[in-house]
């Protein structure tokens, strides 16, 4: 009985080291609508240079800043929806959704993903849109690698991924849409089924 009362009394005290050091509410589901919209995201994206019947896009014109809205529009969603089921998550499992935690996990993502937007903004303000869609891999990879100390250790894993990725992307440019729609919409669909059914329905 001495021996099972102790092991349960490490578990909690593990349970309860964990909770204050790490953000442990991220919902997988939110991980999967985000794959979800990035891939509808990238088919009206193709879509719209499809249909505009050009081999390139000007900064300037028409079809990049639908593309840009475009993009806001996924990442927005993303965001919003992440936000809501997370701090649903955190409610139903009586955890803070703001404490020092969660603001070590926010800073920690948006030190490498504010810098990679200020720097992808910067070379596209040059016209050198080829490396854009591996930087933007890349970038996010790192700020999910960042963040992933103050959350579930399984973040780093989609984050090495998500970098490997924009580096085969860095290689091989003409593919960069491809290796976008990997790594923004499978990838996170795939991550986020795999959080679902290992955290979420427990």
């Amino acid at each position: 009985m001495e021996s099972k009362n102790y092991l349960s009394d490490i578990t909690e005290i593990k349970n309860l080291m964990n909770k204050s050091s790490r953000f442990i509410s991220l919902s997988g589901l939110s991980g999967i609508l985000a794959g979800i919209y990035a891939l509808i995201g990238a088919a009206v994206a193709y879509w719209l240079v499809q249909k505009s019947g050009l081999d390139y896009l000007m900064l300037n014109g028409f079809i990049f800043n639908m593309i840009l809205l475009d993009l806001f529009i996924v990442g927005g969603l993303s965001i919003l929806t992440a936000m809501y089921l997370t701090t649903k998550k955190a409610k139903k499992n009586d955890e803070k959704i703001w404490d020092a935690t969660s603001k070590r996990l926010l800073i920690n993502l948006l030190i490498p993903f504010i810098t990679g937007g200020i720097y992808i903004a910067i070379i596209l303000n040059h016209e050198k849109y080829g490396q854009t869609a591996a930087l933007m891999l890349i970038f996010y990879g790192l700020s999910l690698i960042n963040a992933s100390k103050y959350s579930l250790g399984d973040i780093r894993y989609l984050g090495i991924i998500e970098v490997i990725l924009g580096l085969f992307c860095a290689l091989l440019p003409g593919y960069g849409f491809w290796f976008w729609v990997t790594g923004f919409g499978i990838m996170h669909i795939v991550y986020g089924t795999s959080m679902y059914f290992k955290y979420d329905k427990k």
